[in-house]
């Protein structure tokens, strides 16, 4: 189990026994075929809708954990509709359709358990009457919609580059005259080029990226071995390629990772760094690699790049090069569906390429 599970796991087991029994239940049924990750959202967007039920006086339990599986059965759909104006009326957290779709079919999917598979002494189910069975989930974005999203703000080739020699190199004369903030890059500015290099010849995820141990990385084969999902929402332990180009900038961190962060013989994190107070540097949080990379972004000049744009940045010159499954695979997408963002942003690609070749004056 890597970092991030194993501590969503921990999340969980200590938020479960807070909840009423049927939902420890449920739980329990799911566990072998989701992740800790899945499970522990399951339980936040719980929490929330029991929450509300309280606030609401659809219950007079005065316990989240008290509330009887009675006052579920007793719902209108006026009660799951004021739900769902609750939920978009409070932005924080950030309620987006998505979001919102996704609270409400994790209600349903404890709704149907209760009342489709979980039984009483008398072999009757639990909830005799389910209210969610009556609401439809649409699918909140085409990848049409979300590619629109990104156009605009994604790196293309020549800008990759630039983006690279610019935390190599070029940040450093935005700092000029702040000792301490030089003091801090030069330190780190061999990792933070890895990283980024890295994320964009290979396409890894951030939660990737993070839980990288120094012996998953394969210098000579060119690829990095990654925990993604398989079927049934187990995860396996994936090989994923990277270009020729982040070798060198993998090579220079490998070799003077230990010397920079003081990295202990137990550490096994590829990328360290090393927290205030501290000696030994320790695995590098999802955080600290976003902030890291938002710091660099917005001093470049591009505000709006994060990790998870410079992953569609390397997909979207990946599937120029290559075909829609390929393109999947490399990514870990369990779906060709959810790839097919990059068939609508390379076609706008193409078509800027196709401008740009106009204007060259023909040499032949």
């Amino acid at each position: 189990m890597n970092v991030i599970k194993r501590k969503d796991r921990q999340e969980l087991d200590k938020k479960t026994p807070s909840m009423p029994w049927y939902v420890e239940k449920f739980i329990n049924y799911k566990l072998p075929d989701l992740s800790p990750s899945s499970l522990l959202e399951y339980v936040r967007d719980y929490e929330t809708f029991f929450s509300w039920l309280m606030a609401e006086g659809l219950t007079q339990a005065g316990d989240l954990k008290l509330i009887p599986l009675e006052d579920l059965e007793k719902l209108h759909m006026d009660s799951v509709d004021h739900y769902k104006m609750f939920l978009a009326a409070h932005k924080a957290p950030a309620n987006s359709k998505t979001t919102i779709s996704r609270k409400l079919s994790s209600l349903r999917s404890l709704f149907h358990y209760l009342s489709q598979i979980a039984e009483d002494d008398h072999f009757y189910p639990l909830l005799k009457r389910n209210v969610m069975a009556k609401v439809s989930i649409k699918r909140t974005h085409k990848p049409k919609d979300s590619a629109a999203k990104l156009e605009g703000k994604l790196l293309q080739e020549e800008e990759i580059r630039a983006f690279l020699h610019y935390v190599k190199e070029g940040y450093a004369a935005d700092l000029a005259g702040n000792k301490q903030a030089l003091y801090s890059y030069d330190k780190n500015k061999i990792r933070d080029a890895c990283i980024i290099c890295l994320v964009l010849h290979s396409g890894l995820r951030v939660s990737e990226v993070v839980n990288l141990n120094i012996d998953d990385i394969d210098l000579k084969k060119k690829l990095t071995y990654v925990y993604r999902k398989g079927a049934g929402d187990e995860t396996f332990k994936t090989p994923v390629y990277f270009r020729s180009d982040a070798v060198d900038d993998l090579k220079e961190y490998v070799r003077q990772r230990d010397t920079l962060y003081h990295a202990p013989k137990r550490e096994k994190a590829l990328f360290l760094a090393v927290a205030n107070g501290k000696r030994e540097g320790s695995r590098m949080s999802k955080r600290a690699i976003q902030e890291m990379v938002v710091k660099y972004a917005k001093r470049f000049g591009k505000p709006y790049l994060s990790v998870h744009k410079l992953r569609h940045s390397f997909a979207t010159d990946y599937y120029l090069r290559n075909d829609i499954y390929k393109t999947q695979e490399q990514l870990g997408h369990a779906s060709p569906e959810t790839t097919q963002i990059y068939a609508h942003l390379t076609d706008r690609t193409m078509a800027e390429a196709i401008d740009k070749k106009k204007n060259t004056p023909d040499r032949g």
